[in-house]
């Protein structure tokens, strides 16, 4: 990576031990530990986001698709009751 800024993060002593630790085993640095979990971070709140504003979007859809569906009932009640009727005097199509 290029143009990399260098930071100064403060870490309670078991993260920083656990980091190390696992930066050891995967045969990294710190840094590159911390800006791959960084990354993945971003990533995740990125998707949560979206994850929010999909369900968001579903639930306004839901209470239109509602109101959509009783508004067609409405006509398909009137002309159910208006075949009933007719089918009641005789009246044919």
């Amino acid at each position: 990576m290029s143009n990399l800024k260098k930071i100064i993060i403060s870490l309670p002593a078991p993260l920083l031990e656990q980091t190390d630790r696992i930066a050891e085993e995967q045969d990294k640095n710190r840094s590159e530990l911390i800006r791959e979990a960084l990354l993945l971070y971003l990533s995740e709140q990125k998707k949560k986001k979206i994850r929010e504003n999909l369900i968001r979007g579903y639930e306004e859809m839901n209470g239109l698709s509602l109101i959509l569906a009783e508004e067609g009932m409405g006509d398909a009640l009137t002309d159910l009751n208006e075949y009933e009727s007719n089918l009641k005097d005789g009246v044919n199509g």
